[in-house]
């Protein structure tokens, strides 16, 4: 029986980074309060020439120099992202695949904010395990500052851009095997994070740029409620149906959206300081991105070794949440 495994990962920020302290010029505002309120410090800024593709290529070398491959040995390419390079079409996908130089293969995004990551994984994972593909690049990449209201000063702190990679590629050793992936959403809450312009709801106009509809918009107070909610019952519910404990756990990632988001579902769920990566200090929330250059930053540190048990958890827009279970297979 094939597996998928997760073979290795890379991540890439671009060179600009906006501080606290510059966005108090910006927008009303102090680090203080940008600090106790999400725990960001710095966030990394995409130039005006740079697009999500560009980002997502960069974090890809990387993975596939780890992995011992190249791009000629991907069977597929998934992209995560809302911040793609083109509104509709084409895919930021088949974007990067020609940035890669890969052709006739499949390429596609998946469209899930924050927990889009973990969506590509889940598709990865379906499609290595049908027997389907067996060399998978799966990127979370985001320019959101190109779609951020900097007038806005209760979005405008909590963004920034990056891109994390993995690849993930079929094994007959169960002990690599992806153990578990749950994905879920509620459309209920729909307008708790929304870019309402641009869309066939409100198309391009006159009006939709005036009123400022064509920049994220979030209900902060609502969101924070229902995301420690349901990330804290994903956990709960992933490890009891893995029979596992929290002791099996190294690592847990969770989505880099907020301090104090990370730090309620962290109490709850009685996760120590040592399993917790946290990077929301000098990334901020870099939605689909947010896991994958979490994991590389924790690799880099050599906090993650072949054989670690990663718990990753996340909550996004739509909304859509996602939990996975996943051992290191990488070196």
């Amino acid at each position: 029986m094939a597996y998928a495994s997760f073979r290795s990962i890379g991540a890439y920020v671009p060179e600009k980074i906006l501080t606290n302290q510059d966005l108090e010029k910006i927008v009303d505002t102090s680090d203080e309060w940008i600090t106790k309120r999400s725990g960001i410090k710095n966030r990394h800024i995409s130039a005006d020439d740079q697009t999500a593709s560009d980002l997502g290529k960069e974090a890809a070398l990387i993975a596939l120099k780890r992995a011992g491959m190249t791009a000629e040995d991907l069977d597929m390419i998934i992209v995560a992202s809302i911040s793609g390079d083109y509104l509709f079409m084409p895919s930021t996908a088949c974007v990067l695949a020609d940035k890669l130089g890969v052709k006739n293969i499949p390429a596609f995004d998946v469209l899930a904010a924050c927990t889009g990551f973990i969506y590509a994984l889940s598709t990865a994972k379906a499609y290595i395990e049908s027997g389907m593909m067996k060399n998978i690049l799966i990127v979370g990449a985001e320019a959101l500052s190109k779609f951020v209201d900097y007038s806005d000063r209760t979005t405008c702190v909590l963004f920034g851009d990056g891109a994390g990679a993995a690849i993930i590629t079929a094994t007959d050793n169960a002990d690599e095997r992806i153990r578990d992936i749950h994905i879920s959403a509620d459309g209920t809450y729909q307008d708790f994070l929304i870019t309402p312009g641009g869309g066939s709801k409100h198309p391009c106009s006159a009006y939709v740029t005036d009123e400022r509809l064509h920049f994220m918009k979030m209900k902060g107070n609502e969101t924070f409620k229902v995301a420690v909610r349901t990330l804290t019952n994903d956990v709960e519910e992933m490890v009891k149906n893995n029979n596992i404990t929290l002791d099996d756990i190294k690592l847990f990632i969770p989505h880099q959206a907020n301090y104090r988001i990370i730090k309620a579902v962290g109490d709850a769920i009685g996760i120590r300081d040592d399993q917790l990566v946290l990077t929301v200090d000098k990334f901020g929330n870099t939605s689909a991105a947010s896991i994958p250059m979490a994991i590389n930053d924790a690799y880099e540190a050599g906090r993650l070794k072949t054989g670690d048990l990663m718990l990753l958890d996340a909550f996004g827009g739509g909304l859509t949440w996602g939990s996975a279970l996943v051992p290191y297979a990488g070196k």
